[in-house]
């Protein structure tokens, strides 16, 4: 049976003799995984180590706040960088998920290089965790699609990366994460390469600021259906925007809008899954509020009923 406590305790030491009196930076999204780590550092080396937080334009609604507001109340040493042009402009007319991925991967190296070396930092402590290295086809393993913190790493970054987590799954993560009473512990996973892998074709300031607040609407809508009883809370429940527009009307009036499509799956290890089963009044909350929102943008609302396999749990 998996020890969170002996777990936790073995990876201060190993972090302490890994690192020893040097520096590192932590990659620090806000999620659970990357938090337990960042918690796991700062315990180990105190102020030497710094944690950035990366805004790339894709996160979701309200995220960059959040976790300002986390990491000091967690007294972690931070940053954030407001590197949303960065990010875009990288990929621009790109339409392949492993692509954006890559481009992402890079990107983000290179925003950790630049403040690893004003720091002083030699390491690069990173949440990555079991699914990541599995997909990615790391270890001869089948491709499933290049994880940005795996197979998108460039190969000449000049940061030694230490992954603390790198051998645990997702539920594993949420037990050290309650041994250490980080309030994130139970937080949905988002996607390192934030909301580029939920827009399905090219990636403009539009469609993710159409995404941004299509995801925001089905979290707000299965929570409070959650916390009313009327389904239990999925393992995880986003929208994607689809590359397909469709005829729609309003007033009277024709339009000519996007689709958006709604998934929540339940899944132990994110290695397989299924299709939650939304009640039908709730999937009808989330496309009136979707349509009534976003207005002429979006004119058709679905929802994905594939399990994993043969999908994926994102779109991309």
């Amino acid at each position: 049976m998996f020890d969170a406590g002996a777990f936790a305790d073995d990876q201060l030491e190993k972090i302490k003799a890994r690192i020893k009196d040097g520096k590192a930076i932590i990659a620090c999204s806000g999620g659970v995984d990357s938090v337990v780590c960042a918690v796991l550092a700062s315990k180990a080396i105190g102020d030497r180590l710094l944690a950035v937080f990366v805004d790339t334009g894709l996160m979701r609604k309200g995220e960059p706040e959040q976790v300002r507001d986390m990491l000091r109340e967690m007294n972690v040493n931070f940053k954030i960088l407001n590197e949303e042009d960065y990010f875009l402009d990288g990929l621009e007319g790109i339409t392949d998920p492993e692509k954006k991925r890559k481009v992402i991967g890079e990107r983000f190296i290179r925003c950790f290089e630049k403040e690893a070396r004003a720091f002083g930092a030699k390491y690069l402590v990173q949440g990555t965790i079991a699914p990541d290295v599995i997909e990615s086809g790391a270890g001869g393993k089948g491709l499933v699609k290049s994880h940005h913190n795996v197979g998108g790493l460039p190969e000449d970054m000049d940061l030694e990366l230490v992954e603390p987590v790198i051998d645990l799954y997702k539920e594993e993560v949420r037990q050290v994460a309650r041994h250490l009473g980080i309030k994130v512990s139970e937080r949905q996973p988002f996607p390192g390469p934030g909301l580029s892998v939920r827009c399905l074709g090219e990636v403009t300031k539009e469609s993710i600021e159409i995404v941004r607040e299509a995801c925001h609407i089905v979290e707000d809508e299965i929570q409070k259906a959650s916390k009313d009883g009327k389904m239990d809370l999925p393992w995880q429940y986003f929208a994607a925007l689809i590359p397909v527009r469709s005829t729609g009307v309003r007033n009277g009036e024709r339009m000519y809008g996007r689709t958006v499509a709604v998934r929540a799956v339940l899944t132990k290890d994110a290695i397989s899954a299924t299709p939650a089963r939304i009640p039908y009044e709730v999937l009808e909350s989330i496309s009136n509020r979707i349509t009534g929102t976003l207005g002429d943008k979006v004119t058709r609302v679905v929802y994905d009923v594939t399990s994993k396999p043969p999908a994926t749990i994102e779109w991309e």
